[in-house]
């Protein structure tokens, strides 16, 4: 099927797809350290926030925790604070107590939450998707509370004929049956259908592996990793560059 044609139907990542919600944190958490400046014991807010970052990057990257602490994020900021002071308070560094700690971990989350928003042309592409006939489905990983709020609070049902959220279904991204669930839901075979999202393992190869055109959407303009195997289908900033270049 060409990318300059529309498929049959479009299964659509949430978070820093179409809504902005955890992309950049290391500008975030330099905000948030910020508002704490004078109750840091001394520490500097910004080597807080650089550790903050550094210490999240870690915890993130392992497969494991990513899975487990992805359906609690909450608690998983919590500890990712206290591992960053516990890591600053061994290179001797005066940190806050553990409440102060917490405290900071909790303010990231309700920052993120206030800041949370869909990117420009989300609502005017979803709906020229709809006209067109192309059947959408919505494949979040994440707790049930957290993402169905999310899907709430933006008013996403009314343009999905599918919404499948990883703590609601019992399985998420990148086993290969939710990818299944979704092509069975919409009632579509994988080579009519496209998968758009910013993880390349999750939106690009997995989807690719199993029949699908996977499209990566690089929200912040982060570029391709130069050490990258993945080669995604098409590269997008924003949904609407889907319509444009279709369009041209």
């Amino acid at each position: 099927m060409s990318l300059h044609t529309l498929p049959e139907a479009i299964l659509l990542d949430m978070d820093d797809t179409i809504l902005s919600a955890y992309g950049e944190p290391e500008k975030a958490w330099k905000v948030v350290a910020a508002e704490f400046d004078t109750a840091l014991s001394g520490l500097p807010a910004a080597a807080l926030a650089d550790a903050v970052s550094g210490f999240g990057r870690r915890f993130w990257s392992d497969r494991d925790m990513h899975k487990h602490w992805r359906l609690n994020l909450e608690e998983a900021r919590r500890r990712i604070v206290a591992g960053a002071l516990a890591e600053l308070a061994e290179a001797g560094h005066a940190v806050p107590d553990a409440g102060l700690a917490a405290a900071i971990a909790d303010r990231y989350t309700s920052y993120r939450r206030e800041r949370m928003h869909l990117f420009p042309g989300t609502v005017e592409t979803l709906d020229q998707l709809r006209q067109a006939g192309v059947k959408l489905a919505l494949i979040t990983n994440g707790a049930a509370h957290t993402q169905r709020a999310k899907v709430e609070r933006f008013d996403l049902l009314r343009w999905f004929d599918h919404i499948q959220i990883e703590g609601e279904a019992g399985f998420g991204k990148p086993e290969e049956r939710a990818y299944r669930h979704a092509l069975e839901s919409l009632d579509v075979t994988a080579g009519k259908t496209w998968m758009i999202g910013d993880n390349l393992e999750w939106e690009v190869e997995v989807p690719q592996r199993l029949g699908m055109r996977g499209i990566w959407c690089d929200a912040y303009g982060q570029g391709l990793p130069a050490d990258s195997t993945i080669r995604p289908d098409k590269i997008i900033h924003r949904l609407p560059d889907l319509l444009s270049e279709i369009a041209a």
